[in-house]
């Protein structure tokens, strides 16, 4: 089962404060555990949100361009990890693991799987899954 961690961005994170050095290493090993594991399939930090822009839909359909920063860091994620493992509890597990500091959050989400739809849905599931490995074979994943 694939699970999505992210954690949460921090006042230092939007305001493109980089972690000391050894919160880096920290991080680093983390990364390296989860490797090792054969459980990690991705993981990336992100930008502040002043790199990025938000795309608002209207009732109408039009759509509008929200250019960042956001006020609300605290809504906001700073990174993930695509985990592949066995179950939600190990999937908390790793994430209680996280080295993060006092007052910062990760978030466990499952991903959705063809197992998650019903029959009618599967098949649009099925053609996701063939969409991802167009994408990893064009990326070299």
């Amino acid at each position: 089962m694939r699970y999505m961690l992210m954690i949460g961005a921090s006042d230092e994170s939007e305001a493109d404060v980089l972690p000391a050095k050894e919160d880096f290493a920290r991080m680093h090993a983390f990364n390296e555990e989860l490797v090792d594991a054969g459980v990690m399939l991705e993981g990336n930090g992100l930008r502040s949100s002043s790199h990025g822009a938000r795309v608002v839909f209207g009732d109408d359909g039009r759509t509008e361009v929200v250019d960042g920063p956001f006020a609300e860091s605290k809504e906001l994620v700073a990174g993930y990890w695509i985990l592949d493992v066995s179950s939600r509890a190990e999937a908390v597990e790793w994430a209680r693991r996280v080295p993060a500091g006092p007052g910062a959050r990760v978030d466990v989400r499952k991903v959705f799987e063809e197992s998650d739809f019903d029959e009618s849905a599967a098949e649009v599931a099925r053609a996701g899954d063939r969409l991802r490995e167009r994408v990893a074979d064009t990326h070299g994943a």
